[in-house]
């Protein structure tokens, strides 16, 4: 019996594993939609429609009382008078722009050499961030009373080593640094924060090689560490340039911004809530505030927008 030939089986193609479209069911369409217009409506009717209604009333005179009928428009004669007849203003804004290069000067540079300190994993480094961090958490108003306990004339920490009598929330000459050193004792912390987690995400290899190569731990950081640093930088800028311009309540507990302490802010909110209440006045003061910011904004995100492309 002769043998059959064998006929060879075909290989069985292998089959697609066909995707399993799950729908979403109509509970999770409502939740969905809800997430998006929620936030959307938030953000829209607490940030954007108050933002667009002060640039359109800073073109406008108003006391704020009686209907929107009594609105007189008057063009650009707000800010004309901002910027010739309100003498509040030009210290307002030297106050600011020094507010702005105290912050940049002292607290961002303590905070940044503050994280590359703790970065190095110092013995009881965890308690070091507690403590320096503590101040973030607290809101500039409270500052302002535990910093009254050091520059109390009578009672104060300050007077008592110095042997003097010097009121330094009263006194124009004083007032203004001594807020500010009370502002960067908080400022400092955050720097550190975000300096902090920033170093964590460098890459131990950039160090590694810089440190073969010969390079000093201070020439590793100005020469490798901070160019690689480039996104943090640019958000502590961004960063720093927001809190000068929105700095408020410390010297509004104070004083309601007088006396030496006046700020853009504190202007804003003495024309708006004040007893002579001039809500167009007080809204080109607050569109020169968001102009401001807006240039310091569009510089961030075009940044974080090219690097992104490249």
């Amino acid at each position: 019996m002769s043998d059959l030939p064998t006929v060879p089986v075909a290989a069985k193609a292998p089959t697609r594993r066909r995707r399993r479209h799950v729908q979403a069911t109509g509970t999770d369409r409502i939740f969905l939609a809800l997430m998006v217009i929620v936030p959307t409506a938030l953000v829209v009717g607490l940030v954007w429609l108050p933002a667009v209604a002060t640039v359109v009333l800073s073109f406008a005179s108003w006391t704020g009382v009686g209907s929107l009928d009594t609105i007189k428009w008057i063009g650009t004669q707000n800010y004309v008078d901002v910027f010739t007849i309100y003498p509040p203003f030009k210290p307002a804004l030297t106050h600011n722009v020094i507010w702005l290069v105290f912050l940049f000067m002292v607290p961002t540079c303590l905070g940044i050499f503050l994280a590359v300190l703790l970065d190095r994993e110092l013995r009881a480094t965890r308690f070091y961030q507690t403590a320096f961090f503590l101040p973030v958490v607290l809101s500039l108003a409270l500052i302002g009373f535990i910093w009254q306990l050091i520059y109390s004339r009578d009672q104060g920490l300050l007077n008592a080593v110095l042997h003097t009598q010097i009121d330094w929330y009263g006194d124009s000459r004083w007032n203004l640094w001594a807020v500010l050193v009370a502002a960067g004792w908080k400022h400092a912390g955050y720097i550190m924060l975000l300096y902090l987690a920033g170093l964590k995400g460098v890459d131990p290899s950039l160090r590694e090689a810089a440190a073969v190569d010969g390079a000093s731990p201070v020439r590793t950081f100005f020469s490798v560490v901070l160019p690689v640093m480039k996104p943090i930088n640019i958000i502590i800028i961004v960063v720093t340039v927001i809190e000068a311009l929105r700095a408020f309540d410390i010297v509004w507990v104070i004083n309601k911004g007088t006396n030496g302490l006046e700020l853009i802010s504190t202007l804003v909110t003495a024309n708006v809530v004040g007893e002579a209440s001039r809500i167009g006045f007080g809204s080109a003061l607050a569109t020169i505030m968001l102009v401001i910011s807006l240039v310091f904004i569009t510089i961030f995100l075009s940044t974080v927008m090219r690097g992104e492309r490249r």
